[in-house]
């Protein structure tokens, strides 16, 4: 019997729309069942493991490979159970937003002179070309980083490279310490590469507000002929 972050990957590797990613490595040699059986080894323990097993995958589902016009990177997914849907920093928890990203929402309010929104789930982003993928898929339960060495890294790795050699025209806005060391995997002759300091409050620097990621983004995918980003989430 097969586990169920197993099954979920038996699930995206038979969904069409993911074809473009089932060329990496990850999924070709053996790397991505070996993660799943780590994961599923977790819950088999007793571990409580997120997100739930039909939204680990979701980034690199509503986002093909062949469609990425902007890469957000995460770290992990958010350790309450109900907040985490697979998109790195989006929200669908019932309480406050979490810090990260109401920093960086303001940041886009700000940006684009448009309202802060009052949504945190940023469903709308991926499905427009935006990739938001975290360096580990799955987490424990209260637990944050608890499984950044399974694994997960060598696909985002090996996605980073890819959308960089085979996409003509990508922004890669690489926020925090984590992200901005991933910029020797990308062709700056072909893409753009925004790098700032990460969201978070505890960043003493404070070095991500003022920064204008969004409007800079657009600009560039507008002048490559693409169509931009509409980044408003309550429209």
């Amino acid at each position: 019997m097969t586990g169920p972050i197993a099954q979920a990957l038996a699930a995206f590797r038979s969904n069409k729309q993911t074809a473009s990613w089932l060329t990496l490595p990850f999924f070709q040699d053996g790397s991505a069942d070996r993660v799943a059986a780590k994961v599923d080894a977790v819950t088999a323990s007793g571990g409580h493991v997120l997100p739930p097993p039909e939204a680990v995958f979701t980034s690199i589902t509503l986002t093909p490979l062949d469609k990425v016009k902007v890469v957000i990177l995460g770290q992990d997914p958010y350790p309450t159970p109900g907040d985490s849907h697979g998109l790195a920093f989006s929200y669908r928890g019932t309480r406050r937003l979490p810090a990260s990203l109401r920093t960086i929402l303001a940041e886009m309010a700000a940006d684009l002179d448009v309202p802060m929104p009052k949504s945190g789930d940023l469903t709308k982003w991926a499905k427009q070309g935006v990739l938001l993928i975290n360096t580990a898929l799955t987490v424990e339960a209260g637990q944050s980083g608890a499984h950044m060495k399974f694994g997960w890294s060598d696909l985002v790795d090996q996605a980073m490279a890819a959308i960089s050699a085979q996409q003509p025209a990508v922004v890669f806005l690489l926020w925090g310490g984590p992200a901005r060391k991933r910029a020797a995997l990308i062709d700056r002759t072909k893409h753009l590469v925004i790098e700032a300091g990460h969201p978070s409050p505890l960043n003493r620097l404070q070095d991500f507000k003022g920064t204008r990621p969004f409007s800079r983004a657009n600009a560039w995918l507008a002048e490559k002929g693409l169509e931009p980003i509409d980044w408003r989430l309550d429209t």
